[in-house]
């Protein structure tokens, strides 16, 4: 804590926040009827971060709570004994499409040779490092208050996107599979794609990327996994166009579109028609093998460019 800060203690109830919900679902000030602010204490940066991350604990629960109440989902520790959480729509979603043999997945490591397990710990060590300075990039004045204990196999948004996809993904028949991640989401999704490149191409039919972080070239994506976003991904990013308008990129990845919002954190909600016509289109051309309407209109903007 620095000197003249006041103490990281805040309540752990939305009441004790004085917000609520309104009838639209927004979040507002029970008082004022004003929308959350984060400012709250001008010229401390760090406790208004603190403030902002300890409401956002408490309203992760209440999302969990209507997930489970009126998604009918079901809440999954993971692993065993642990506190992360995985959400499945019911209880045999292993078998939600045809059922169908299982061939053993790459990811299976008692059946792997020495060398492959020693490559992919060089893959997860060069992960940290990636992870270590993105977490620089994102809050370079950030300092620890206290030490962090990381969950088994689960201590990064990388690790735990390879332990979800490894323990439920990739053991379900399904054959449609569709991502929507937003910020961070987008980075832990382009390591998944470097350390399970073929099972993700295999299954996955589109990606949504929302304001995503990632960068192909600090994480050193290989030519195909580029080709394949190129052709099978699309990341709406905050901007103050028109929704779906073209949107320049320096990266040779997935096209970018207006999310139709400045505003980062509204670029998921801003975006969802857009995202879910992306995915029926992908859907239909996996099956006539044609290239949703999205890519192509990237693709011709971009070739018009040229």
């Amino acid at each position: 804590m620095k000197k003249d800060e006041p103490p990281f203690d805040f309540p752990d109830t939305l009441e004790g926040f004085e917000y609520a919900f309104n009838e639209k679902g927004q979040l507002r000030h029970i008082k004022t009827g004003e929308p959350f602010v984060f400012n709250y204490r001008e010229d401390l940066h760090r406790w208004n971060q603190k403030r902002y991350e300890a409401l956002g604990e408490i309203i992760t629960k209440y999302v969990y709570e209507l997930l489970e109440k009126d998604c009918n989902l079901k809440k999954i520790s993971i692993p065993e004994g642990y506190g992360v959480i995985v959400l499945n729509p019911n209880e045999n979603y292993i078998e939600v499409e045809k059922p169908k043999i299982r061939v053993k997945s790459s990811s299976d490591s008692s059946y792997e040779p020495a060398e492959k397990r020693e490559r992919k710990d060089k893959v997860s060590k060069e992960t940290k490092k990636r992870r270590d300075f993105y977490e620089k990039y994102r809050n370079p004045q950030r300092e620890k208050e206290m030490m962090q204990l990381y969950i088994r196999e689960n201590g990064s948004p990388e690790e735990h996107a390879v332990y979800v996809w490894d323990h439920f993904i990739a053991q379900s028949a399904a054959e449609n599979v569709f991502f929507v991640a937003h910020s961070y989401g987008g980075l832990a999704f382009v390591e998944l794609m470097i350390q399970r490149e073929a099972d993700v191409k295999s299954k996955v039919t589109a990606v949504a990327l929302t304001d995503s972080v990632h960068n192909v070239w600090h994480q050193e994506a290989g030519k195909t996994i580029r080709e394949w976003m190129r052709e099978n991904c699309c990341n709406w990013v905050s901007s103050s166009e028109p929704l779906d308008t073209s949107v320049e990129s320096m990266l040779p990845d997935c096209p970018r579109v207006s999310a139709g919002t400045d505003r980062h954190e509204l670029t998921s909600w801003k975006s969802f028609p857009s995202i879910f016509k992306f995915f029926t289109e992908a859907s239909e051309a996996k099956t006539s093998s044609l290239k949703p309407a999205v890519t192509r209109r990237s693709h011709r903007i971009k070739h018009e460019e040229l």
